[in-house]
């Protein structure tokens, strides 16, 4: 696949759903301030980034491994600000479409095209700004808010910019509705624009961005959708004393981590070849331990409440 400079176009090669010509080394320049934990991740994605959906697998092991040393810090990076431009063989919704579904099978996570044609997105900025009001709230509801409207928009085709699937979304995740709705009015926006200007500031030019510092200021950083031995590398490199967390990996306790798993997240997680993965949890919703939802280029399982 080409190279498309329109950042809805991600590249299946690099991983990278790219905005501009600006570049990550221009990250030295940076003034943020290191992590009370060894190694501080600044990740630079957006809601509607497939490309960070298909990092998924990854960055959930990573916080299972690491998370002991590591903090993540979620910058919101305004992938989509309007429809006001015609680049990358991209100049309204439905020029989206096959492109996710192409997404989709490339990195083996359910990503449904059709929303672009059914109900399409006018901006990704609305359900950032509504993340930005999340972690005001709450760090760790934040994250999980994050990944429902997420699979709102990837799997069940909602167009995440309307209030009413993002209450939803936040319900899932137990915000306080109330509260995130004045913020998401008020001081989020603010949040918002701030992310924009360190990314700017960082030369964050696509999604996922990920820089690794320690505590010292020195910086790794690891740019568009990579295997699970790149960000293990960064963080080794900056701290070769890390130990790597041993964890549960049976279903259950992986289904009391994380509320919801694709069969490639399974797989990467429990260590369990691919095509036994997608035969376990299949059992597991065949018996009513889990519910399935399937999408015409995957499947996703969630706990059943």
């Amino acid at each position: 696949m080409e190279i498309q400079d329109n950042p809805l176009l991600c590249d299946i090669e690099t991983g990278m759903c790219e905005t501009t010509e600006s570049t990550p080394e221009t990250a030295e320049k940076s003034t943020v301030k290191p992590s009370k934990k060894s190694v501080k991740v600044i990740y630079y994605t957006d809601p509607i980034c497939s490309s960070c959906w298909g990092i998924e697998p990854q960055l959930r092991k990573l916080k299972l491994e690491y998370g002991n040393a590591v903090e993540i810090d979620y910058r919101m990076g305004g992938l989509l600000p309007d429809w006001s431009y015609n680049s990358g063989g991209i100049g309204k919704p439905s020029d989206v479409a096959h492109h996710w579904d192409e997404v989709s099978v490339h990195y083996d996570m359910p990503i449904d095209g059709d929303v672009w044609l059914e109900d399409p997105l006018d901006s990704s900025y609305p359900p950032s700004i509504a993340f930005k009001a999340a972690q005001m709230q709450d760090y760790e509801k934040s994250i999980l808010f994050l990944r429902e409207i997420r699979e709102l928009v990837f799997l069940e085709k909602k167009n995440i910019t309307k209030w009413e699937h993002i209450e939803d979304a936040a319900k899932k995740a137990d915000l306080n509705i109330d509260q995130l709705k004045s913020d998401y009015e008020g001081h989020a926006n603010a949040l918002f624009q701030e992310d924009l200007a360190l990314g700017r500031e960082l030369g964050v030019r696509g999604f996922p961005t990920m820089f690794f510092l320690d505590e010292a200021g020195n910086k790794e950083f690891v740019y568009g959708t990579k295997p699970y031995v790149y960000y293990e590398m960064a963080i080794l490199k900056l701290n070769p004393d890390v130990k790597k967390s041993e964890y549960r990996k049976n279903w259950e306790a992986l289904f009391s981590t994380y509320h919801s798993f694709t069969a490639k997240e399974f797989s990467e997680l429990s260590g369990t070849p691919r095509a036994e993965s997608e035969q376990q949890l299949n059992e597991l919703s065949n018996t009513g331990a889990l519910e399935k939802l399937t999408t015409k280029n995957g499947s996703i399982w969630r706990i059943v409440n």
